[in-house]
């Protein structure tokens, strides 16, 4: 299976297709893909789902996908790489926002699907990735500062979309469940607001009873979950960035690398390394 690569760390392409002539394939940047009209199946990692006009996909890196046409389909594609934002001066809160989204991105991604939540998000994004379009074409000296604003917008938009999908689903569980999991997994760096007499009375949850409430929703501890939660966040910083593992386990409080692999293969049967060389898996 080969990986399909970017030329440039930034492109949009409009593309009309009646038929996908390609074999399912993975890639090795970001994809946003905007169905303008048409109507099919969209597949990912052996899941497939019904696309149609006004639908909204973000593929991560390494996902497998392909898309069966049933009716002729205008697609716009805008594909870039982490590095388009890391390298862009105006947008130096790329890092946060990456950090913000690879929790979510992990688990996310795993299953297809349009990721907008409400038709105001919806107008928004689609309008923006138009004009995106017509700014790529006319590519004037502020073509790429106007560019890399409005593409910050539209994953600001998909992150809040993605996070509120997320939230949702936990919080069918319990009302404040959600909400629980949703200040975890955005202070993982912050171990000092992780702790239980600080969750509990910022939850209103008695700090006696914290533990046994927290257990009994998520299935596991408190501590087994952040350390789940910090390995969904090494996954996606191996897989969608070049930071070196010592600068991975220092990030998310790991006590050094070695610490950090350990960890890891206890929890996933395998290495840091074999995990990056299999990537997500990819079938005709």
């Amino acid at each position: 299976m080969l990986t399909e690569e970017a030329q440039h760390i930034f492109e949009v392409h409009v593309e009309e297709i009646s038929e996908w002539k390609q074999r399912p394939h993975k890639h090795n940047f970001f994809e946003l893909v905007y169905v303008d009209q048409g109507k099919g199946h969209q597949c990912i990692n052996q899941h497939e789902f019904a696309f149609q006009a006004g639908n909204v996909f973000l593929l991560p890196p390494l996902d497998c996908h392909s898309f069966k046409i049933k009716e002729t389909c205008r697609f716009y594609f805008i594909r870039f790489t982490d590095h388009y934002f890391i390298n862009h001066d105006k947008l130096a809160d790329y890092s946060d926002w990456f950090d913000q989204m690879a929790y979510i991105l992990a688990n996310y991604n795993k299953v297809p699907g349009d990721i907008i939540s409400t038709d105001r998000d919806r107008t928004f994004i689609i309008q923006t990735i138009k004009s995106i379009h017509q700014e790529y074409l006319t590519g004037d000296k502020y073509s790429d500062s106007i560019i890399a604003g409005a593409m910050a917008s539209v994953l600001n938009v998909l992150a809040r979309s993605i996070e509120g999908h997320y939230v949702q689903q936990a919080n069918e569980v319990d009302n404040r469940f959600g909400e629980i999991l949703r200040y975890i997994n955005t202070n993982l760096k912050n171990k000092k607001v992780l702790r239980i007499p600080v969750l509990a009375d910022k939850f209103g949850i008695s700090a006696t009873y914290f533990s046994e409430y927290f257990k009994k929703q998520a299935g596991m501890s408190l501590g087994e979950y952040i350390t789940k939660s910090k390995l969904k966040l090494v996954e996606s910083k191996i897989l969608h960035s070049d930071l070196s593992l010592k600068e991975i386990a220092y990030q998310l409080d790991f006590t050094d690398s070695s610490h950090l692999s350990k960890t890891f293969k206890s929890s996933y049967g395998m290495t840091i390394k074999e995990f990056k060389n299999g990537g997500s898996r990819c079938y005709a």
